[in-house]
């Protein structure tokens, strides 16, 4: 008698599950890593064009610590024992886009340390999530190498978006 049984294997939907995660993970770490990478390329301009000298001290401590992502995201691609691929990632593209046109709007205003805080918390904010989102995936998967190098990078993203948030509260009786 033939099987009519038309029930998938369990196995394989999990072998496929893992699978297109673990390609998912590959995929968005490119994709983060070229958003470091862009970071990278615009942070000395809003390093010039900040007054405040902790703003700036601020960027440029962030500065270098955002290199040193771009060099994590490749270990944590070691540490899965793969290579990330190049990628442009449109979402950043766009935050730095917008970041720019904001900073320009208010080049000769008061403003302008206000508008770089509001920039750098946006460029933040979608590094958190991205950060947290991959740091998820690689833990659902058991890879606990990834999963703590993720982590001390979201860490850092955490930490600069507070500093962000300090130096914005003691700006406002400044402006």
């Amino acid at each position: 008698m033939k099987n009519t049984n038309t029930q998938p294997n369990d196995n394989t939907e999990e072998k496929d599950m893992n699978q297109d995660l673990h390609e998912l993970l590959l995929d968005e770490l490119s994709d983060i890593q070229n958003a470091e990478k862009q970071l990278v390329a615009a942070l000395p301009k809003m390093i010039k064009a900040a007054k405040s000298d902790e703003l700036r001290s601020a960027l440029e401590t962030h500065l270098e610590e955002t290199k040193g992502q771009v060099t994590r995201l490749d270990e944590v691609a070691q540490s899965l024992n793969e290579k990330l691929k190049s990628k442009k990632c449109a979402a950043m593209e766009g935050i730095l886009k917008e970041a720019d046109e904001l900073v320009k709007e208010q080049k000769d205003k008061s403003s302008l340390d206000a508008a770089i805080i509001a920039a750098g918390q946006k460029v933040e904010h979608y590094e958190i999530a991205s950060y947290g989102t991959v740091r998820a995936w690689a833990e659902q998967m058991g890879h606990s190498e990834a999963v703590d190098l993720l982590q001390e990078t979201l860490d850092e993203e955490t930490a600069a978006d507070e500093k962000l948030t300090e130096i914005a509260e003691s700006l406002e009786g400044k402006e």
